[in-house]
């Protein structure tokens, strides 16, 4: 869900993004049906579950990638988490009882910014960093917390509760896989894939824009079904 300058794109990069764009779209218009407007689907089990987590996790690969292509990261990652700040405010204002704290973009925001640090790392520390902070994520689901101050780190209190949440431990563990495979891949900072029908297709156009869309795809998708159903859920 991140950007880096169009001379240096590599469109296999954004045909992911714009895969991942997809899938989240599709998520969360099976979750404001069940939320919003009471249509008995489930997004919380089965198949649409595991295309949120699917959308996520491409994402923020395709992030940790995408860190070894710019110049910029700390400009981009303070960008991103301003934009989290954002979606939380205006979640708040709007119905407190749908608030975000430390959802995807703030993860993206923060992962970025940490990045200055990890890029100094070979890949296969990486994957070792990696893998070690993906299991601590198993370890810290066991401690509750007296509050909910390192929420951003997966340490929770009680009543701790986010509509969307990403903390560090364990995702910064996948991101960091995309940083390694950055490294490996991307050493040359070009695509693996010079000439495809891909690059100038639709999903493609998606992933370039990745960013925008997903500050305006969830108000689209209510609007549309206040028009499809003529009540707005708030």
């Amino acid at each position: 869900m991140t950007d880096y300058p169009s001379r240096s794109r590599i469109w296999e990069l954004d045909f992911l993004r714009g895969i991942a764009l997809i899938a989240m779209i599709a998520f969360h218009t099976v979750y404001n049906l069940k939320e919003f407007y009471q249509v008995p689907v489930s997004y919380e089990v089965g198949p649409v579950y595991y295309l949120g987590r699917f959308a996520a996790s491409l994402f923020i690969v395709v992030a940790g990638i995408s860190c070894s292509l710019s110049k910029n990261n700390i400009r981009r990652g303070a960008k991103i988490f301003l934009f989290g700040l954002m979606i939380t405010l205006v979640t708040y204002l709007v119905n407190p009882a749908f608030n975000i704290i430390f959802g995807i973009l703030h993860f993206l925001g923060a992962a970025i910014l940490l990045n200055s640090f990890f890029i100094r790392f070979s890949p296969g520390v990486l994957l070792i960093l990696g893998t070690a902070i993906i299991l601590a994520g198993s370890y810290f689901r066991e401690i509750v917390m007296p509050n909910n101050l390192l929420a951003p780190f997966g340490l929770l209190g009680p009543e701790f509760f986010s509509v969307d949440y990403y903390p560090l431990v364990p995702w910064l563990g996948l991101f960091l896989y995309g940083v390694s495979l950055g490294k490996i891949l991307y050493n040359g900072k070009k695509s693996l894939v010079a000439n495809s029908a891909l690059r100038q297709s639709f999903v493609n156009i998606l992933g370039q824009h990745s960013l925008i869309i997903y500050l305006l795809h969830q108000p689209v998708i209510l609007l549309l079904l206040s028009l499809l159903y003529g009540s707005f859920p708030f």
